[in-house]
């Protein structure tokens, strides 16, 4: 059997792997190989050699050129770091400019010597501009310099002592002076806006007390019958003349058109007024009080309610007032209330609403609560109030715009403020006012929903604030 053409047999004789025949089962594995298979070993190794020497020049190239820009990068930083260094250079460290004399001249072969700084100069090498010898005193080593470089090195060294005398930074800014470096292009790109004016801040709120759903502004407040909530004066005539006429209240014929929804400043013509006022003596000859009246004649708890409340309101402050506005009627309304019998005021009181301090809508409430009680004890208008209802915030009384009721109906609010008494009464009476004078603030022991809330310390009295 012939031998058998191996790996190990062809690579002891010179032939690599790709010459691999698995034909030549039956070639002579001793046969000699001949002269012309060693030349394509010696090309291989030629090919070796030529390939790592391109590499090896590549490499070398590579690192030249890297070098190159490396050492153009640090110029360029390093000149910007001079220049920006010759600018903020701190005037009050004192800078030489004499050369210090060297210890052994032969030695260091006449170079020049190193710049003394102060010791409290923070910079640990100085400008290179800010520290040459004069042009008289050249080392007896160096070289003789010409006329006009003398010249060039004094120049450079006046202009940057005059840099260095205009920018005289401190020493608590000068780091920042050196990181942030103003651009010369940048300032004409700024863009100006007007300085905004800070509008001036509202009044604090008002609470009478600790904790409060309600909450407003103290500031002056308009007429609460507006134009727009006046009665005609044909109207007013007509609506005075048919009362008269039937023996019957105005104001609690007004007080039906009202509940009724008729709005305006002419809720009916004259015939609407007989109508109305034709109804109302029948309900009166039965001796019956204003609430049953009202409810005889409408069967509405809640229209009986409404009708009452308006007829009391429109009573106490006045038909004048209805036509020409609550506060056209302000004197003649405080006027009104000082002389009134079932109205007790204290002394200070008295003197607010003199003066005129005391708002309109205070009064209405307190001739509102007269008439339908008969009887209203005003404990405190403006003197005698603190000033802060709590810290910081000025009371509603300091103002005009509340007052404390201590008794109603003759009966004092000291423990009567159970549910049914005369405390509740007094207070959903209160709710029952028209929009324009509802109160922003009923505080008593009792809390009714709306603008009623209640708070301890109003044991003895029932606060009204606008």
């Amino acid at each position: 059997m012939p031998p058998r053409n191996s790996l190990i047999s062809r690579l002891r004789h010179g032939r690599a792997w790709d010459e691999w025949d698995e034909k030549g089962e039956g070639d002579d594995a001793g046969a000699p190989v001949p002269a012309e298979s060693t030349k394509p070993r010696g090309r291989r190794v030629a090919v070796t050699v030529t390939f790592a020497a391109l590499f090896v020049a590549g490499a070398a190239f590579s690192a030249a050129a890297g070098d190159q820009v490396r050492a153009s990068l640090e110029g360029a930083a390093a000149s910007e770091q001079a220049s920006t260094d010759g600018t903020t250079t701190d005037a009050t460290a004192p800078t030489s400019t004499d050369p210090a004399t060297p210890a052994d001249p032969a030695a260091d072969g006449g170079a020049l010597a190193p710049v003394a700084t102060s010791p409290g100069s923070d910079d640990s090498a100085p400008a290179p501009d800010t520290a040459l010898p004069p042009a008289s005193e050249t080392p007896v080593s160096a070289p003789a310099a010409s006329s006009a470089a003398q010249a060039a090195v004094e120049q450079a060294a006046t202009r940057s002592d005059a840099v260095a005398r205009v920018s005289r930074p401190t020493a608590s800014n000068r780091a920042s002076q050196r990181t942030l470096v103003r651009t010369p292009g940048l300032s004409g790109r700024q863009h100006h806006f007007p300085k905004r004016v800070r509008a001036a801040r509202a009044p604090a709120p008002e609470l009478e007390g600790a904790t409060s759903s309600v909450v407003w502004l103290n500031r002056a407040l308009p007429d609460p019958t507006p134009p727009a909530l006046r009665l005609e004066p044909l109207f007013a005539k007509h609506l005075r003349s048919v009362a008269r006429a039937n023996h019957v209240s105005w104001a609690l014929m007004l007080a039906v058109l009202r509940a009724e929804g008729h709005n305006g400043a002419a809720p009916a013509n004259l015939a609407g007024l007989r109508m109305v006022a034709a109804g109302l003596p029948q309900l009166s000859l039965r001796k019956l009080s204003p609430w049953a009246a009202m409810f005889s004649f409408s069967s509405d708890t809640s229209f009986a309610d409404r009708a009452v409340a308006l007829s009391h309101y429109y009573r106490g402050v006045g038909l004048r007032a209805l036509v020409h506005g609550l506060v056209a009627e302000k004197a003649h309304l405080g006027k009104k209330v000082l002389n009134d019998p079932r109205v007790s005021i204290y002394a200070g009181g008295r003197g607010d609403i003199e003066s005129g301090r005391v708002n309109v809508r205070v009064l209405a409430a307190i001739e509102y609560l007269a008439d339908s009680f008969g009887q209203v004890t005003v404990s405190c208008l403006i003197s005698g109030h603190r000033l802060y209802a709590r810290p910081g915030v000025i009371s509603a009384h300091i103002y005009g715009l509340a007052a404390d009721i201590s008794e109603v109906g003759g009966t004092p609010i000291t423990g009567h403020q159970q549910p049914g008494g005369i405390t509740e009464r007094a207070v959903r009476d209160m709710l029952l006012l028209p929009p324009e004078l509802m109160p922003k603030q009923v505080i008593s022991l009792l809390g009714l929903g709306g603008p009623s809330f209640p708070l301890a310390n109003h044991y003895d009295h029932i606060h009204i604030g606008y």
